[in-house]
């Protein structure tokens, strides 16, 4: 199947099934994928390259901002839903792409009867959730992607504690060690007069200077 550009991939679920359908009675066959893909990263690559091999058109749902919230919790997503489509349909594994709101996939699941459902490897076959559903058309369910060794949790995570840290050490001016006084888009210190620019609520050093 030519990959569409990357606009043309992402569709909603309705337009997806139809072209699933065309694609099918041409004598391809559907894999489905899903997750998040909240920063985007190699494992995530990975998985879809992985799902891709097992049928001849992927077809991946992105979960929506609401239903990341429900899952991880009010941080989550850093990056919106149509910004994570679109970054999953710019992949050249991928076809299709569309959000879903609910808890889970199911729903995209009976709409679609893909011949495979795919998950990454933080699954096994006998634990997908929803394997049942897939067997009870004739699909079946895979495991695709290397093991988990990348988490976007986890990278955010060391992102906001690396920056946490370094707005705590600049609490004092490194210069004198005086009091900062925080303003729009700098930081001064209130005993030496020293000014330090703030980009994305970061104080930027001098070069050389100590944190």
């Amino acid at each position: 199947m030519t990959a569409a550009g990357t606009g043309q991939k992402v569709q909603t679920l309705e337009t997806v099934a139809a072209r699933v359908e065309a694609a099918r009675r041409a004598g391809k066959t559907v894999a489905l994928a899903n997750g998040a893909f909240d920063l985007l990263h190699v494992g995530h690559v990975r998985y879809l390259q992985g799902a891709k091999a097992l049928a001849d058109v992927l077809v991946v749902a992105v979960n929506t901002d609401r239903s990341v919230r429900l899952a991880k919790g009010a941080t989550r997503p850093l990056v919106p839903e149509a910004e994570r489509a679109e970054l999953v349909a710019a992949l050249a594994c991928t076809d299709f792409v569309l959000l879903f709101d609910e808890a889970d996939v199911r729903a995209v699941l009976r709409r679609l009867r893909p011949e495979v459902h795919v998950k990454g490897t933080d699954y096994t076959s006998e634990t997908v959730p929803e394997r049942e559903e897939v067997a009870a058309w004739g699909g079946r369910v895979a495991i695709a992607g290397d093991a988990k060794q990348h988490s976007t949790t986890e990278v955010a995570a060391a992102v906001l504690a690396e920056r946490e840290g370094r707005l705590h050490a600049l609490l004092v001016c490194p210069r004198c060690r005086g009091p900062l006084v925080w303003e729009p888009g700098q930081a001064r210190c209130h005993a030496c007069r020293r000014r330090y620019p703030v980009h994305d609520g970061i104080p930027e050093m001098d070069p050389g200077e100590p944190f």
